[in-house]
């Protein structure tokens, strides 16, 4: 019953079979390795984009660095300008205060003087005898007559103190 034809068809299907299963083999071989290339070729553009992303933020901390160091030095400067200007105006606000002081007194002699000179003007309208002192007279040292203001002064007169 078996015959030699039937026994080699078969194993000439055993045969085809088998290629194809190597063909198959190979063909699934060949995907495996190109999903093997493909997927080392992914991660190595995965790990270059994100070495890139850290040399990026490296750079970008640098410059913050550099950025806030350029800060630093420049508040540090403002604060010794702010603190020297400070000191400067301390030493002027006492000036002011002392030259005020001083104007206040000033004030205070010429009205005595202008009291004193009207007390003698008074008296020289009351008296015939009596002569008008002249400009430099002992009653009037500083010859005063016309001055009834007070004495004015500016702020670049005060900086010479």
């Amino acid at each position: 019953m078996a015959s030699p034809s039937g026994t080699s068809s078969g194993s000439s299907m055993l045969l085809q079979n088998s290629g194809s299963e190597e063909d198959l083999q190979v063909l699934m071989d060949q995907r495996k390795r190109k999903r093997m290339i493909s997927n080392r070729e992914s991660a190595r553009r995965s790990r270059m984009k994100k070495q890139k992303h850290l040399d990026e933020l490296a750079a970008q901390v640098a410059q913050l660095n550099n950025d806030n160091n350029q800060l630093l030095t420049t508040l540090n400067l403002t604060t010794q300008r702010y603190l020297t200007i400070q000191a400067q105006n301390s030493v002027l606000t006492a000036q002011v205060g002392e030259l005020s002081h001083r104007l206040h007194s000033l004030n205070q002699i010429i009205g005595f003087f202008n009291a004193s000179n009207a007390v003698f003007e008074a008296a020289d309208y009351a008296s015939t005898t009596f002569i008008d002192p002249a400009p430099n007279s002992f009653f009037n040292p500083m010859n005063m007559n016309h001055m009834n203001q007070p004495i004015m002064a500016s702020a670049e007169a005060m900086l010479q103190y």
